[in-house]
């Protein structure tokens, strides 16, 4: 294993490692204006949400590692105590990218990349009217990290409005996670599409997961199941009643008397398709 002192090697380098280790984030689409009313945008992914009440985001304009020099986003919020940060989706990744291009100060880099200005309601700061949800925010606090190239900044941002389009919304109101096809950033130049990407896991604290712990050794201790499929088996709150193990044993046959290898094989089969309760039933039976 790799083991690294971060005094020990250069900031570029570390920077690689936090950004390929830690991803893939959520991408703030951060559009400002600076003290005479010029537009900027630019995207970051030091970003996440922190609460909702208040509604609290938080992204990071981070000093530059080349030169330690300031980003227009920074210096717009720190003068205006306003930001929008609109989501980034699929249909506008390439703009998106685009629009990172650090252009000198002045230009827009809404005309760059071909995005459309819409007025907020609250703040002065444009929307991205091709962004499925724009979220218009007040400046509450920025945090300095410190002053050399790579540090952070954190501007904390509380949410005064949210626009959402009604394309991405399904039939109860709530946003559908495959329509609204976020995309997130990864190390280097890859990124992720998140929709491709998407498994539920029920969450322990909608029930009181057995644990793996109690899990029966010879099944803990498996040379065929992995730590995800011991998860999910300590995930459930009570095992199969034995009436159940014994009629499911009856229509399959072919899983009694198997020898262990093959029952935790066949057992990882059902997992695989998300199916703990006939794992379970396999697992147990004789």
């Amino acid at each position: 294993m790799l083991s690294i002192d971060p005094k020990e090697i250069s900031t570029g380098k570390l920077h690689g490692y936090l950004l390929g280790a830690i991803a893939p984030r959520p991408i703030a689409f951060a559009s400002t204006i600076d003290a005479d009313g010029n537009p900027n945008l630019s995207p970051f992914s030091f970003f996440n949400v922190f609460g909702s009440n208040p509604p609290i985001l938080i992204f990071s304009p981070a000093r530059r590692v080349r030169d330690n020099t300031t980003k227009h986003t920074l210096e717009n919020a720190l003068a205006t105590k306003e930001v929008v940060i609109n989501v980034v989706n699929y249909a506008i990744v390439q703009q998106m990218s685009l629009s990172s291009t650090e252009y000198p100060e002045g230009v827009n880099e809404f005309e760059k990349a071909g995005f459309t200005m819409l007025a907020s309601d609250i703040i002065k700061p444009f929307r991205v009217a091709e962004s499925p949800v724009q979220f218009e925010c007040k400046v509450n606090d920025v945090i300095f990290t410190g002053d050399k190239g790579g540090a952070g900044n954190l501007v904390v941002c509380e949410v005064v409005k949210i626009h959402i389009t009604d394309d991405v919304l399904d039939e109860n109101g709530a946003i559908d996670q495959h329509k609204i096809d976020l995309v997130a950033r990864a190390g280097g130049s890859y990124y992720s599409r998140a929709r491709d990407g998407f498994f539920e896991i029920p969450k322990p604290i909608s029930t009181l997961g057995i644990g793996v712990d109690t899990i029966p050794s010879e099944i803990r201790n498996s040379s065929i199941l992995t730590g995800n499929n011991l998860g999910m088996l300590g995930n459930v709150s009570q095992l199969p009643p034995k009436e159940a193990v014994n009629n499911f044993g009856k229509e399959h046959p072919e899983f009694v008397g198997l020898e262990t290898t093959k029952k935790h094989t066949f057992a990882q089969d059902y997992l695989n398709k998300n199916d703990v309760e006939s794992a379970w039933k396999v697992l147990l039976l004789n």
